[in-house]
Order: C-alpha cells, then structure tokens, then sequence
C-alpha cells in the first residue's frame, strides 16, 4: 500500500480528518498526518514539521483553500504523486500548480473512497 499523507489533522474525534486516519489505519493503509497541532490519534502521532515525511504517495487535505495557499510550496516539493481535495477543500488555482509538477488531482472524499474500495 501507498503511504498517505493526512494534512491538516486534528486530534478532535469528530473531525473528518480523525475519521480518516482511523479509516486509512484500519484499512493498513501507512499512514502519516500533518497539522497545526501535534497529538496522537488513532495511533498515528500527528507532526508540525514537514520535513519529517518522505516517500509520500497521497496527500489527502482537510485545509480550507485559503489556509492551503501557505502551504503550496511545501506539498510540492513533497512531491506526492497524488492530492485528494476532500469536500470544501476544492481549489482551482492550487489544481493549476499541482498539475504543471505532474501531480495528480483528485476531488473526491478520501472516505468515500475507501468504503467503496476505489482508495
């Protein structure tokens, strides 16, 4: 399995990207998560530096675009080989970015995607 990438994880339960890294980890999908605050959820201890991921496959984003916007450059140079814009992160101009690196895009609900088997 490709590893993945939550970015803009939360320790709070009821987020949805809590309920993604319990679902990537329960699908033994490797699993790493970034965000504004570090803590463990589901096992999976949340960073604030990204220069500690490498080799990553997915990014699936729970960031508003225009929190994204700060974080252009440095998704970029992780050089995922895709980004997965979960519901109310949709952001034409970062897709224009993403795709001149030849990263793919994808809108779609990473948990969707993984209750249907199509992650």
């Amino acid at each position: 399995m490709k590893k993945t990438l939550v970015f803009g994880a939360s320790t709070n339960l009821g987020r949805y990207s809590s309920l993604a890294i319990y679902r990537l980890v329960a699908n033994k999908i490797p699993t790493q998560a970034f965000g504004i605050n570090s803590g463990t959820v589901h096992g999976v201890q949340i960073k604030t530096n990204l220069d500690d991921f490498k080799n990553i496959h997915t990014i699936t984003l729970y960031l508003n675009p225009k929190k994204q916007k700060a974080y252009y450059n440095d998704i970029v140079k992780l050089r995922p080989k895709r980004v997965i814009f979960n519901p109310g992160t949709e952001n034409p101009e970062f897709y224009t970015l993403l795709s001149e690196y030849n990263i793919e895009i994808e809108v779609a609900c990473t948990l969707v995607l993984l209750s249907l088997g199509q992650y």
